[in-house]
């Protein structure tokens, strides 16, 4: 299609404004993501019969929103208004941008259809090419994400304890489904439970993320806030698949439980959960040097934690439900990496 004299309009406004945009097609290859989403979000015309919009051109308009921390309405008023993000998204002047209430569709469609986990590895692969992400061992945390649809007034609650990894029983690690006992009102998120976080109480979800030594997060696994982190292990792991773990799995006491040590004995990967002590039985000499050494690695994972709830407003919930929850917990990851990628790339360059 020749371009228009908008369209190079455009281009030279926004020259100055889009280079984070223009240093991501160098890095991304867009067709690649497009045949994944294509998997998953089907085009038909629009009510009133128009051309259908891109599926890449809704997911970009996307990544706008999380990296400028903005709801969709924000999102379409951001990208009719701003040069360097229509660009992006492939768009001249004369085009019509996608509504709040299409991406709201789009965004639905894609986690019904359970896309995220799929695009998450697709860009990961991108950067893989550019050697971005590295592939040896990963470092596994939990992060809370505090939902503002909680249910209000003097209600009685069973709320889980936070991990206490040295006193946890295991009635309380199964303090799941029961949790919640009464909800009152409209607009409560019915799929959210209580976590109690010292004197605090917590209502909402827990994403437990694997990320490499750089801090790029390699898979998201969700979980309602009360479930134990011991359990979020196995799940996430089924998600590496095709990963190096050759290096290890490194987590906190928190994943320190027979069954996980089976599971990465199961999978021939060196584990690296920390010890913990137990009634009449404390760490020995060695075990309190490995938690040491273990300890040391933590920061990268958070530092990923905080530059997302720096950046993009993470740890508050957008959407209601777990499978909604858990998109959005994707869509910070995938905006997490693109954001550090050109960083990253440039500080390979100077080694």
């Amino acid at each position: 299609m020749q371009p228009s004299f908008s369209s190079y309009d455009v281009e030279r406004r926004s020259a100055k404004t889009s280079t984070f945009y223009n240093q991501l097609n160098t890095l991304v290859k867009w067709n690649q993501i497009e045949r994944v989403i294509n998997r998953y979000y089907k085009k038909g015309e629009t009510l009133c019969g128009a051309k259908p919009y891109s599926g890449l051109l809704l997911f970009k308009m996307l990544l706008i929103g999380i990296w400028n921390d903005l709801s969709d309405v924000q999102v379409e008023m951001h990208v009719n208004d701003t040069l360097s993000a229509m660009l992006f998204c492939g768009m001249s002047l004369e085009d019509r941008v996608p509504d709040h209430s299409t991406l709201s569709r789009f965004r639905s469609e894609l986690t019904t259809n359970g896309g995220m986990d799929k695009l998450l590895s697709a860009f990961n692969k991108e950067l893989s090419k550019n050697h971005l992400i590295v592939h040896h061992g990963v470092k596994v945390d939990a992060s809370l994400t505090e939902s503002p649809r909680k249910p209000k007034g003097k209600i009685t609650y069973e709320i889980a304890e936070d991990r206490d990894e040295d006193k946890v029983s295991e009635e309380e690690k199964n303090k799941q489904i029961t949790c919640l006992k009464k909800q009152e009102g409209k607009g409560v998120d019915s799929e959210g439970r209580w976590l109690k976080k010292g004197k605090r109480s917590v209502f909402g979800f827990k994403h437990h993320d694997a990320v490499d030594e750089n801090g790029m997060i390699l898979g998201v696994h969700t979980t309602t806030a009360n479930e134990h982190d011991s359990k979020g292990l196995s799940p996430l792991l089924d998600k590496l698949a095709g990963e190096d773990l050759k290096g290890g799995v490194f987590a906190d006491k928190g994943y320190k439980v027979p069954e996980n040590d089976g599971l990465l004995k199961e999978k021939k990967v060196k584990n690296r959960l920390m010890h913990k002590a137990y009634r009449n039985r404390p760490l020995t000499r060695w075990q309190v040097v490995s938690n040491k050494l273990v300890s040391k690695t933590r920061w990268v994972v958070e530092r990923t934690f905080g530059s997302i709830k720096k950046w993009f407003g993470g740890g508050k919930a957008r959407y209601i439900g777990l499978r909604k929850t858990h998109t959005q917990h994707v869509l910070q990851a995938i905006a997490y990496n693109l954001k550090r990628s050109p960083g990253i790339l440039m500080s390979n360059s100077l080694k």
